[in-house]
């Protein structure tokens, strides 16, 4: 009888085509993801030698979640099917040498057959950082620069009107397939540490790009020295077209997801 194991992945998205593989009319887009690199190392591990071509997928994973080109993890949680008994300290140590240097996986259990990672998820946890100063730093990597000072406080007020049970139709993008909207958001909070800034939102689900989108209105209303309630007539409005742009993926990361 198949059994069900899950364990945390963590990656630096970018590298990749997002987190997922991706098909066009039933045949499988050729581009690097992160699914396509666990699932060939999965099957080079637990069945031997690597499968003729990707798309076979002799062993499947399900991700508690999509991210997007770019957007790193600290915590997506996966889980797959083996009729094989696995040993997990053998096992985390040779995945971690078989996939590339910037996928890895940690905290491998095996789990009952009725958890499902997308599905018995209750919470998620995304953080978007950036930098606030006037000059880029050689050592900013990827991340996104603000040079116009930002009011912390008026950015908390502006984040605040997110929090609860939402239509979030303001802050998706045209790629949204599911059509409900709705979203609740447990928590949105905002600190800065240096001249870095951090951008934490918990909640139960999100639509594509949202937090992104979010993030480049709390800049459009910071930038434009607008007042903490347009927040708030973004969110009411459930257009697309009153919101800010949708920012780089670079900063964005997924830490945690809560069962």
């Amino acid at each position: 009888m198949p059994k069900r194991y899950a364990f945390e992945i963590q990656y630096i998205g970018k590298n990749y085509a997002g987190s997922q593989i991706q098909f066009e009319n039933g045949e499988e887009i050729e581009a690097p993801t992160i699914q396509g690199e666990l699932e060939k190392a999965l099957s080079t591990l637990i069945i031997g030698g690597n499968p003729e071509k990707r798309n076979k997928r002799p062993i499947k994973t399900v991700f508690s979640g999509r991210t997007d080109r770019g957007v790193n993890s600290k915590g997506q949680v996966v889980h797959f099917d083996t009729d094989r008994t696995i040993v997990a300290s053998k096992f985390v140590y040779s995945m971690n040498e078989i996939l590339p240097s910037d996928i890895s996986i940690s905290n491998f259990t095996e789990v009952d057959k009725t958890f499902h990672a997308q599905k018995s998820a209750k919470k998620r946890f995304y953080r978007f950082e950036f930098v606030n100063r006037k000059y880029k730093n050689a050592f900013d990597g990827d991340l996104m620069l603000i040079k116009y000072p930002l009011n912390l406080e008026r950015m908390q007020k502006s984040l605040d009107y997110l929090k609860g049970e939402h239509d979030f139709s303001a802050f998706k993008s045209a790629g949204t397939l599911n059509p409900s909207k709705i979203c609740f958001i447990y928590d949105a909070r905002v600190e800065k540490q240096g001249d870095h800034v951090l951008i934490d939102i918990e909640g139960n689900r999100f639509l594509y790009n949202m937090v992104r989108t979010i993030v480049g209105t709390l800049l459009q209303i910071e930038g434009h020295n607008l007042e903490p309630e347009h927040m708030q007539r973004v969110l009411e409005s459930r257009d697309r077209t009153t919101a800010g742009r949708t920012v780089s993926p670079y900063g964005l990361t997924l830490m945690k997801v809560e069962y």
